[in-house]
């Protein structure tokens, strides 16, 4: 699974049409690296939260989403799990417009 959505990131980075083939450094290794991270959190729980949420958005977003991103993936996998499945709230300290986005993305 982590492979498709990764190829699905890679098709969004380089065109519109999922039918053409792709040229794998489409992404540059900063977004790579945060598609992997994503798709690879420990537990299938976030991989499918925090991967659906970021794959389809990875090639999009600025540095400043990046540098956001990258900082929430650095929040123990329990405490991430808890809050973005709406088990827990954000605590006040930990709020962010990243978490808050990622939480409404996947309760859509």
């Amino acid at each position: 699974m982590g492979a498709q959505l990764y190829d699905i990131a890679l098709m969004t980075a380089q065109n519109s049409d999922p039918t053409e083939p792709l040229s794998p450094p489409a992404l540059d290794t900063r977004r790579r690296r945060l598609l992997f991270r994503a798709n690879h959190r420990g537990t299938h729980e976030n991989d499918l939260m925090i991967g659906g949420f970021v794959t389809p958005r990875i090639a999009t977003f600025t540095d400043a989403d990046i540098t956001a991103l990258e900082q929430v993936l650095e929040y123990p996998e329990v405490d991430l799990a808890d809050w973005l499945s709406g088990r827990r709230p954000i605590p006040h300290d930990d709020d962010c417009a990243m978490l808050r986005t990622m939480f409404e993305a996947i309760h859509q």
